[in-house]
């Protein structure tokens, strides 16, 4: 799984099953008080995905179960809500770093569980490490207010082991940390390894991509002050949380 998705603008979804069971239940703690809603990131999706899966083909299972994993990790505060992960042994390993278990990888965020890298300060361009679960968002969700979607491009293996490819696409639209928007499509690839159980529940997950194709983008704004990059209220609103894969 891999996915920084996000761009939320009434519970249920076509690509994310899993809320459409939740959206009755009265146990759920949600980050901002209730299930997410994703029109903003679908259409950017649908207009922007290359691909376009047959329905129940093993590509659209695999491209909707981490649209739905990405969901409840952004959006769920308690893993024993979680309906994706086997919490007894999900591992994350993004790029060959140490693995992280469930409760690290929600305590950290979708973004910085994959943004976390051990390059010498003086070359690191995003430090997740001084960043915390809601700046992290906040800062995507200023830089790409219509979202950041997600799409499978392949998948070459089945269950237990899925190996696929996938895209990440946004347009920068918004400041990112003292960079002016260019307007400009930002976009990478990257390669999972998808380990599940008898229920389809990750276990495993494997993701390498280099994040020097998704920065190069975000970093091409020219500087601006402090006073300007300050996110807009309606657009990191809890209703406008993004992603989310």
């Amino acid at each position: 799984m891999a996915t920084l998705e996000e761009g939320v603008k009434t519970a249920g979804d076509k690509y994310r099953s899993v809320l459409h069971d939740d959206h009755e239940a009265l146990n759920i703690q949600w980050r901002h008080g209730g299930p997410p809603t994703y029109d903003f990131v679908n259409k950017l999706f649908e207009e922007g995905r290359t691909k376009e899966w047959p329905k129940g083909s093993l590509e659209e299972t695999v491209q909707n179960a981490i649209k739905s994993w990405e969901m409840e990790l952004s959006h769920k505060t308690r893993i024993q809500d979680f309906h994706t992960i086997n919490p007894d042994k999900f591992k994350l390993i993004v790029n060959g770093r140490e693995g992280l278990s469930a409760e690290e990888t929600l305590g950290l965020g979708s973004y910085n569980a994959l943004l976390k890298n051990s390059l010498p300060e003086e070359f690191k361009y995003y430090k997740a490490e001084a960043e915390s679960f809601e700046s992290s968002h906040d800062a995507f969700r200023s830089a790409f207010p219509r979202g950041f979607a997600w799409e499978v491009i392949s998948v070459h293996s089945g269950p237990p082991v899925i190996a696929y490819k996938f895209r990440h696409w946004g347009f920068f639209e918004g400041p990112f940390k003292g960079h002016a928007p260019t307007g400009e499509m930002v976009q990478f690839y990257g390669m999972g390894i998808l380990k599940v159980d008898e229920s389809l529940r990750a276990e495993d997950v494997e993701i390498y991509y280099d994040p020097a194709e998704l920065f190069s983008g975000l970093l091409n704004g020219p500087p601006i002050s402090a006073t300007q990059n300050k996110p807009d209220e309606t657009s990191t609103s809890a209703n406008r949380c993004p992603f989310q894969v």
